[in-house]
């Protein structure tokens, strides 16, 4: 973990725009190059991504030769696992499906060490690559996001924002917008869709919060910092992929046809 990473983690603050990569390649290597290219954060998204838990640890190797600060979108918000890749090395979670503060309250137990919460002491890799005094001096620093991504995420936002110990909001419009019985997947230009994006961006406000969303219109970015979000994701690194490849692809055959 580079110290650029971690004075990011300290200073990191609502009133810029962070650019969050989406990594769900199963490689170092692409995870290295998304860190390198400059993005603030990248996330490797266990929920929906293609690896498994050591290539993940490698993946956050490869992130800390970059600037990024790595999170992880976990796949389940059980303890044992939040704790497992919080000892990896990860300066945070998303945690997926949040749908009560009861459900949040759980799991932001299994992140903090007593008194505050249960988390069983072993930093492994965390430790070791942020140096000093782990869990005196970073671990309640750590960025906790809950994700809002449902019918009932939403209805008990405000409950959820206002748990001790979280850090942020991150919405998922794609499951919100099924959630809510909506015609079109993650529509921006829906007003059910945006009127939701509304009450997420209030509450986060009123309880300080970290405002992210993963959004499929780069277009609207300066639409959504006027809601309040300033951390956003875009597509994916398979995405990137496979949009470049297609690029290439149709350039070389026009170019013989």
């Amino acid at each position: 973990m580079s110290h650029q990473s971690l004075s990011k983690l300290q200073t990191i603050h609502r009133d810029q725009r962070y650019a969050n990569a989406w990594l769900t390649i199963p490689s170092a290597w692409t995870a290295e190059i998304m860190s390198r290219t400059g993005f603030d954060i990248c996330t490797i998204d266990v929920q929906h991504g293609l690896m498994d838990y050591e290539t993940g640890l490698r993946m956050l190797q490869a992130i800390g030769n970059g600037p990024s600060l790595p999170l992880i979108r976990v796949h389940d918000i059980a303890g044992p696992n939040l704790m497992k890749w919080l000892d990896a090395g990860a300066m945070g979670l998303i945690l997926p499906m949040i749908d009560s503060p009861g459900q949040l309250q759980e799991a932001l137990s299994a992140c903090c060490y007593p008194p505050v919460g249960g988390r069983s002491h072993g930093p492994t890799r965390a430790g070791f690559v942020t140096g000093g005094d782990y869990r005196k001096d970073l671990a309640d620093q750590l960025l906790i996001f809950a994700q809002i991504e449902t019918a009932n995420g939403l209805k008990e936002v405000e409950a959820i924002a206002a748990v001790p110990g979280l850090k942020g909001l991150y919405v998922g419009p794609y499951d919100l917008s099924i959630s809510l019985g909506r015609p079109h997947i993650a529509d921006l230009q829906d007003p059910v869709l945006w009127a939701a994006l509304e009450k997420i961006g209030q509450v986060a406000q009123a309880h300080h919060l970290l405002l992210g969303i993963h959004t499929p219109d780069v277009g609207r970015i300066s639409d959504l910092e006027k809601l309040g979000f300033h951390i956003f994701s875009f597509g994916s690194d398979s995405h990137l992929l496979m949009e470049g490849a297609q690029t290439l692809y149709h350039g070389i055959k026009q170019e013989n046809s």
